[in-house]
């Protein structure tokens, strides 16, 4: 087997692993570049193989940064199998059209600038082609081929893999791989994205079986989270005292996975009368959509949510919730007064509805931004969370006066400790660990941590290298 780095190496963004076996080239997820506007668009658009030339894709999961870039691999002429989970088939059902959608609108809204720009007289701007369509995402839906947990699936003559929860997402899957050909098995696991225990909806992280060789993801691989039970009182805190302000709570939040547990969340805060009696916005097409999906694979769910199903009470739904799925009711919540909370994607803030929110929010002292998740290097998010004095929207600067408070509590991928104690299982036949999916000083920081913990080989590769599993 020969295993290539492609995409999240040295960042968080774009997961991409290519493993060549049997004559065959098959993917570890394809996700979505996100950072500057130029380098996204010349890596999201440029592969560095040809679409067809690919016979399958394993999926880990349904966030657009594993899975966003499917439709441009079915574009460049990819016609093989999407392997993934019933529930991550259902989630990038939601995702890819959405996203399709997005890469439409967002360059219309860019042309018509272009547009007005060309007509002033200026210099340097450029039309902008969506990098995929509704067509191109519709095509890749109708490759998925559902692959439940547990169950061995081959995937050419010697290569066969079994998937096991990670608990990270609504059907995300670690794979653990096996290339069984002339003798001793290799025994290959790709993490995907680790959760954590204890997290809202979904089941905790599984424990894996033993391999030879371990892909890692290094998201939060040199910090330590705080403890997850005291989100609740951190979140309703935050609301609490920018409603005393007359503020609004704005939340850029992934559209799949972080919103349901906010929704969660907020919902027992709202039974609890421990926040303000305002309302809640999810303000999202794709958000609505998930929880659809989060509503019909219950078959995820931890105990804790089960039980909500078990006294007939819905998760996802509470007096004061409102999903907002048209464009114009969206716009109209600009108009409306008193403090509230804004739920909406992108959860980096890089596309989306929740650059409007933002553009019309950030500039009062009132109002507050939350952060739930990670943010890429040169995200807009990340802009935010550096308190820059002014960021930038729609290519144009804004003051930045709105509190910022970050939430980490809620993300969805495991700390330092948490991955340590997940590989455990593993760390007793494994060889090499290829440290991805996070920054290189996050990596740099995990890596010393499993070489003093289990005295184990770690690289962390570059973009394009190629390793031989032996």
């Amino acid at each position: 087997m020969k295993l290539t780095f492609w995409g999240a190496v040295r960042t968080v963004t774009g997961s991409m692993h290519e493993l060549g076996v049997d004559g065959k080239r098959i993917l570890l997820d394809c996700g979505l570049y996100q950072g500057r506007r130029e380098e996204s668009n010349e890596r999201n658009r440029n592969f560095p193989f040809p679409g067809k030339t690919v016979d399958e894709v394993l999926l880990s999961h349904a966030h657009i940064d594993h899975s966003g870039n499917i439709p441009s691999l079915v574009k460049s002429g990819f016609r093989g199998k999407i392997r993934a989970t019933s529930a991550t088939q259902d989630l990038c059902g939601a995702m890819l059209r959405d996203s399709a959608f997005l890469q439409e609108k967002d360059a219309e809204f860019l042309n018509k600038r272009f547009e007005r720009r060309r007509r002033f007289g200026e210099n340097g701007a450029k039309r902008i082609e969506p990098l995929y369509g509704i067509a191109d995402a519709e095509q890749a839906l109708e490759l998925f081929t559902p692959a439940e947990y547990h169950t061995e699936t081959g995937v050419s003559d010697h290569l066969s893999y079994r998937m096991y929860d990670a608990g990270h997402l609504l059907g995300s899957a670690s794979l653990a791989l096996t290339y069984r050909r002339n003798g001793t098995p290799v025994r290959l696991t790709f993490s995907g994205d680790v959760g954590r225990k204890g997290l809202p909806i979904i089941r905790d992280p599984e424990p894996l079986p033993e391999a030879d060789y371990l892909i890692l993801e290094s998201t939060y691989g040199g910090r330590l989270h705080t403890d997850s039970d005291i989100v609740a009182g951190k979140l309703a805190s935050v609301i609490t005292r920018t409603a005393e302000r007359g503020g609004r709570v704005i939340v850029p939040a992934f559209a799949v996975g972080r919103t349901q547990q906010l929704v969660l969340l907020l919902h027992q805060l709202t039974h609890r009368k421990a926040i303000p009696d305002i309302p809640v916005f999810v303000d999202s097409p794709l958000a609505v959509n998930a929880t659809e999906v989060y509503r019909k694979h219950a078959e995820c769910y931890d105990a804790e949510t089960r039980e909500h199903l078990t006294a007939g009470d819905d998760p996802f739904g509470f007096r004061r919730l409102r999903y907002v799925r048209d464009v114009q009711d969206s716009k109209a919540l600009n108009e409306l007064r008193g403090p509230m909370v804004i739920i909406s994607a992108s959860g980096m803030a890089e596309g989306g509805r929740i650059l409007h929110h933002l553009r019309n929010n950030i500039e009062n002292p009132r109002n507050t931004v939350l952060i739930v998740g990670f943010q890429a290097e040169n995200t807009l998010g990340r802009k935010i969370v550096e308190g820059r004095v002014e960021v930038p929207i729609f290519g144009e600067p804004v003051r930045l006066r709105a509190e910022v408070v970050v939430m980490n509590e809620l993300s969805g991928h495991a700390d330092q400790n948490e991955l340590i104690q997940w590989m455990r299982p593993l760390s007793k036949t494994v060889k090499k660990v290829f440290l991805v999916h996070g920054e290189l000083s996050s990596a740099l920081a995990l890596s010393q941590r499993i070489g003093e913990t289990y005295g184990v080989e770690v690289v962390i590769p570059e973009r394009g290298q190629s390793f031989q599993l032996d």
